[in-house]
């Protein structure tokens, strides 16, 4: 995969530009474009009370709203010049009741960075799921963990392998990152490698990938266990397959990709 048009989906204030910071890297890195993107929706106490909240009210919580956008759009742009990426970059106010859902729009780019998705009921609309990006957009995600700082972009990355379709796209979108990085470990949650181990990995060496393959069992919840490697490891970078199931039952249940992305401390690329 070619990374030349890459999307910074704002996440949240907690974010502290993380996510554009890594954004800009990646955009610099590979010579690309970069799109800055806010989704601009309405309040949660707007859309669940919309009959009961007095006009002034939601008139309030708009402006506010629109304040933020504004802040957010500030922001990016004096990143990106800083950067000197003024003359490759552009930012989005996308409003989803006028100019369609997020996913929608990022299926015309190469790649989606953001932050950890807020539920604070303040800005919970505001902020990017990366879950349903990746699910509804077909386009891989990069998630960047709130505060995460680094000089570079990661030299060891540590692909969550389970054989499954998920894990399969992910490892394919990934390729082009994996081929730079000089260290890649595959990692298998159980209690022997997969079945197809030796296609696997003879895969990965015709792309140059000199990777190495170690099976862990699992301690804890698989997601933990992929985070204990990652550590262990000292990988930056980790990469994996985004929940396998129905959008329904991963509300319900969540999903080992939702607790990497919520208690990672180094960023995860998603495909699903």
């Amino acid at each position: 995969m070619t990374i030349k048009n890459i999307l910074a989906a704002y996440s949240s204030e907690d974010a502290h530009g993380s996510g554009v910071k890594h954004a800009i890297k990646l955009a610099q890195h590979h010579d690309a474009w970069l799109t800055g993107i806010m989704r601009h929706g309405r309040h949660a106490l707007e859309q669940r009370f919309l009959a009961e909240i007095h006009d002034m009210i939601a008139d309030q919580l708009r402006e506010a709203d629109e304040k933020r956008v504004q802040d957010v759009s500030d922001r990016f742009l004096q990143m990106v010049q800083e950067a000197g990426l003024q003359d490759r970059s552009e930012f989005v106010d996308l409003d989803p009741d006028n100019d369609g859902p997020l996913s929608d729009y990022a299926r015309n780019f190469d790649l989606v960075v953001t932050g950890v998705h807020s539920h604070d009921i303040g800005e919970a609309h505001l902020s990017a799921n990366p879950d349903l990006i990746a699910l509804r957009s077909g386009r891989p995600v990069i998630v960047v963990p709130n505060d995460y700082e680094s000089e570079g972009l990661a030299e060891h990355a540590l692909v969550a392998w389970d054989g499954k379709r998920s894990s399969a796209r992910a490892l394919g979108d990934a390729m082009s990152i994996l081929e730079e990085k000089p260290k890649v470990t595959i990692m298998t949650v159980g209690t022997m490698p997969t079945a197809d181990k030796e296609l696997l990995m003879r895969n990965l060496k015709r792309h140059g990938i000199d990777a190495t393959y170690r099976v862990d069992h699992r301690r804890g919840s698989i997601a933990q266990t992929i985070l204990r490697v990652a550590d262990e490891v000292s990988a930056k970078l980790v990469v994996m397959g985004a929940f396998e199931h129905s959008k329904f039952a991963h509300t319900l249940m969540g999903g080992v990709s939702t607790d990497v992305i919520n208690q990672a401390n180094v960023p995860v690329f998603l495909s699903h």
